[in-house]
């Protein structure tokens, strides 16, 4: 009897599991403690105490201090707000409310990893790959351009069995030790490491400051593939050894927002197959549509690469890349390695914000914006161009523009002086750029892709002013 009695009572006080976790949930939630907001000045000494003092910030001694963003602009902690120019991670608009929401949706009901079937995973790696050329169907999830480098770069290792790659002046590939040995932008750094034995690099296809400028500069550029091909498979003492791959980002964007010459990478990868080793297109900055002429930039150049590094803006904040691959590259992997797993990549919650981010680009019509804001934008600073002779070079491809300062136009010298002055000059107007090159004499624009045509006038209007005003300061 009193067994009964217990049994009904365990029946009527029993909760369901989820009941309990949320009751659970909720009294955390109730006892959380109230934060008290640092002082810009607070958050200043903490960073500059717990820190690594190698990661620097904008604008340091006196950095911005950001506290939301919409869109195209940013807000300070006194509500101030800034025109960003250069955030190509924000790729739809600083947290634009369909992504926010997937990624709040989907948190809320499953977030584990890529072992355990998931509808959104295999949706998301269809969507993706549906985007590229039929022979690019295989894709890898990861987290971080960096990671998809390292992981493209031991791809091209186990198919070809080779280990020299060939990559090209200024590029910038990603900060893990791998992705840096094929970087020139920090293993030429004066604090770099140098030039890996292994690794063998192309002169910057530059068709204003290089070696060579007409309508045949692509060729001749990508002639020098030749050349570092043939002593790859002819090394000292001869050993003789082979390619294992070429990377180059589809248009160059620490190299000075450098749009390719025409027959650039047709050429390169002509030459690097031939020689059996694999290409590689570092779309991490410049894919979903920046260029404005379709969703990846190497279109541009008519080539088919073989495996595609892609990041960024893929999550629009959220951290995200993949490499896409032909099945062969994969199956060849598969083989010879043991099982991929990463333990973030393509979780159900990155893959809802990566479908999300699909949708807008589509349905906001991005890409077309991105061209027509962009030639807009390219002829309101080739109107700047012809007043001012500081300007030595414009040039851009959709929302991917370089703005580039000389001393005159006879020589055309590098100008950092005037291009960091003019960064800065912006600044004041609350205008966010940057500069880049390998002279540091390129005002960089990439910002995100809803960037309008309001916002490249208030642009083009302060740096015309700005300009003008440092002439007239200093006697011209």
């Amino acid at each position: 009897m009193i067994f009964l009695i217990q049994s009904l009572l365990s029946l009527l006080l029993w909760k369901p599991a989820k009941e309990e976790e949320e009751e659970k949930y909720d009294g955390v939630k109730s006892t959380k403690k109230e934060h008290k907001p640092l002082s810009k000045d607070e958050i200043y000494r903490l960073r500059k105490k717990h820190v690594a003092e190698s990661c620097i910030l904008f604008y340091d001694p006196k950095p911005l201090q950001i506290v939301r963003a919409r869109a195209q602009y940013m807000y300070d902690e006194q509500d101030n707000e800034y025109l960003d120019c250069i955030n190509n991670v924000c790729h739809v608009g600083h947290c634009h409310p369909d992504v926010v929401k997937a990624g709040q949706d989907q948190m809320a009901v499953l977030n584990t990893n890529s072992r355990y079937l998931s509808e959104l995973n295999a949706s998301y790696a269809k969507r993706l790959t549906d985007l590229f050329p039929e022979e690019l169907d295989t894709v890898y999830f990861m987290n971080s351009g960096s990671e998809a480098t390292d992981f493209a770069m031991t791809l091209c290792e186990v198919y070809t069995g080779h280990r020299d790659f060939i990559c090209v002046d200024s590029g910038y590939h990603g900060h893990v030790q791998s992705a840096t040995s094929i970087s020139d932008y920090k293993f030429n750094h004066p604090k770099g490491i140098g030039k890996p034995s292994n690794v063998h690099k192309m002169d910057l296809p530059d068709t204003y400051q290089g070696q060579y400028r007409g309508s045949d500069a692509g060729p001749l550029y990508a002639a020098q593939a030749e050349v570092l091909v043939k002593g790859i498979q002819d090394k000292a003492n001869g050993v003789k050894s082979g390619v294992a791959g070429f990377i180059a980002e589809s248009m160059l964007s620490c190299g000075g927002q450098i749009i390719l010459p025409e027959g650039y990478l047709k050429t390169c990868y002509q030459t690097v197959r031939a020689a059996g080793g694999l290409c590689i297109a570092d779309e991490v900055q410049v894919g979903f549509g920046r260029c404005g002429e379709g969703m990846w930039s190497f279109a541009m150049q008519g080539v088919v690469p073989d495996i595609v590094t892609i990041g960024k803006p893929m999550g629009n904040g959220h951290p995200m890349s993949a490499v896409v691959t032909k099945r062969a590259i994969a199956d060849r992997y598969y083989q010879r390695r043991p099982e991929y797993f990463n333990t973030y990549g393509g979780n159900p919650v990155s893959c809802a914000i990566g479908l999300a981010v699909l949708d807008v680009i589509e349905q906001e019509g991005l890409i077309e914006h991105a061209k027509t804001t962009g030639d807009y934008f390219l002829s309101k600073v080739q109107e700047l161009y012809k007043k001012h002779t500081c300007i030595g070079n414009v040039r851009g491809k959709g929302l991917f523009l370089g703005i580039e300062f000389v001393k005159d136009r006879d020589s055309q010298a590098p100008d950092e002086a005037t291009a960091v002055s003019m960064k800065k000059a912006m600044y004041k107007h609350m205008i966010i750029v940057s500069t880049e090159g390998k002279y540091n004499n390129i005002m960089k624009v990439k910002p995100p892709m809803t960037f309008d045509k309001a916002n490249v006038d208030r642009f083009c209007e302060v740096l015309d002013r700005e300009i003008s005003d440092r002439y007239l300061a200093n006697g011209y």
